[in-house]
């Protein structure tokens, strides 16, 4: 039995009339089509309207941002100077929560403002005079802080959204230091997927008698089948490839660990025929704002990412998920596969081992020992074709049919090359390959010629 959970749960004796929210927020709600409240937004709406300090443990996808919009929809006051500031881990999810919560005060005319890197700080330094509510990420906001572009003295509500994430990112110092700008007297609400012993320190410095709750985690082992397939290296994308043509349901995730993999994956996926598109931290905003607007819309239905996506963006209707590298943190593992089967639906996560993925996989089970992960057999899937398969530099071998292509860095010589050495030039046959300026053939400078390596046809960039 698996007991994690990724499916929204909805309480079905709960109504959000029964939180006394004001006639326009609850117009809007009704607008949206929010019928029941989540378990997560149950527990924590009335202790937040309560000017209460609050820390939710609640799965990605289960309405954490409705029940802080809540909060801040009915206690913000418009052209009161900034009144709530929201700190995110990743501009995603920035933009995400900023659409979110202009939905939400569509009736109340709240200036809203998305702070994050990658683009132009001129247009925000000069939106953010006007701002009542900022979403932000801690990076950029603390460049305003530094510029004095920003104004904190009136936050009185300050939320600190996917808290354990900003840990895992290293952004805890810059989240601290932004803390300590705002006044001491204000409401703070942290949300998280996972509570960890170091969002209980932070809580216990900045919060005043905080409040946990925690939404239940279940999810229905029958919706949700996990497999692995256990192949060498030079063989998993192929297997990948063959598994994806004969896949033709729903939108598809493939994880990686490395922006490096998803390029290189993306490239090859599309050498042969796959649509696929990629996000991580290394594209440019509206690179990434784009591809998940095609992703989300289903007009393209692979992508390919590192673990940005697997936190808090909304994505639906996910019908599997690939584990093309296992995630070095059994936590990212759980956080991946949880994109799929939600809300009731059905989901498939497929992980594709080979040596390197060992480890990783291993601790996975030890840390979750309760799930339920099929092992499948080659008799399993068709007969993998070759396709352009992976190289890699540094100290890996060459893959496949290009062992006869000359390698750099500290490996050895392929077959063709003799070791022996005379007066420093490599032997070639019964020929003298020249070290010298211009690689040529020859002992004679008159009868050098130019010497160039036959090119790969793959994609390795």
């Amino acid at each position: 039995m698996i007991h994690f959970a990724f499916s929204l749960q909805v309480l079905e004796n709960m109504k959000f009339e029964d939180f006394k929210l004001s006639k326009e927020l609850m117009d809007t709600i009704k607008k949206l089509g929010f019928t029941s409240p989540t378990q997560i937004q149950d527990k924590s709406i009335p202790l937040i309207l309560k000017g209460r300090d609050v820390v939710g443990e609640s799965a990605t996808g289960s309405g954490k941002t409705l029940a802080f919009g809540c909060g801040i929809i009915e206690k913000v006051i418009p052209k009161n100077g900034l009144q709530a500031l929201i700190l995110e881990p990743t501009r995603e999810l920035a933009e995400q929560v900023k659409n979110m919560l202009k939905q939400l005060s569509k009736d109340k005319h709240l200036t809203i403002i998305p702070i994050y890197g990658g683009v132009s700080i001129n247009p925000q330094i000069n939106d953010l005079k006007k701002a009542e509510v900022i979403i932000a990420t801690p990076g950029r906001l603390l460049d305003h802080i530094h510029r004095r572009t920003v104004d904190t003295s009136k936050v009185s509500l300050l939320i600190l959204d996917e808290a354990d994430r900003m840990f895992d990112m290293g952004f805890i110092g810059d989240v601290e230091r932004i803390i300590h700008d705002c006044p001491r007297e204000r409401q703070t609400l942290f949300f998280s997927a996972t509570i960890t012993p170091n969002i209980k320190d932070l809580a216990r410095k900045h919060m005043i008698e905080p409040v946990t709750v925690l939404a239940e985690n279940m999810v229905d082992p029958s919706k949700l089948k996990q497999v692995y397939y256990s192949v060498p290296r030079n063989m998993k994308l192929s297997l990948l490839i063959d598994l994806l043509n004969n896949e033709k349901s729903g939108l598809i995730m493939i994880f990686c660990n490395t922006r490096r993999s998803v390029d290189f994956l993306t490239k090859n996926l599309r050498a042969n025929k796959i649509n696929a598109i990629a996000i991580h931290g290394g594209l440019s905003q509206n690179k990434r704002t784009n591809t998940m607007g095609l992703f989300n819309n289903a007009k393209v239905n692979v992508l390919i990412c590192t673990d940005v996506a697997s936190r808090g963006l909304h994505i639906e209707n996910v019908s599997h998920v690939y584990n093309y590298e296992i995630p070095l943190n059994p936590k990212d593992y759980v956080h991946r596969i949880g994109r799929t089967a939600r809300a009731g639906k059905e989901g498939k996560v497929v992980n594709l081992l080979s040596e390197n993925d060992y480890s990783n996989f291993d601790n996975i089970q030890r840390e979750y020992n309760t799930f339920i992960i099929e092992s499948m057999k080659k008799s399993d899937f068709k007969t993998i074709y070759p396709v352009r398969e992976e190289r890699r530099y540094g100290s890996e071998r060459p893959q496949g049919r290009y062992t006869h292509e000359r390698r750099y860095g500290s490996e050895r010589p392929q077959r063709g090359y003799a070791h022996e050495r005379t007066d420093n030039r490599r032997q070639y046959g019964n020929e003298r390959y020249s070290h010298d300026k211009g690689h040529s053939y020859g002992s004679n400078n008159s009868q050098r010629k130019r010497f160039s390596h036959k090119k790969p046809t793959f994609i390795n960039k």
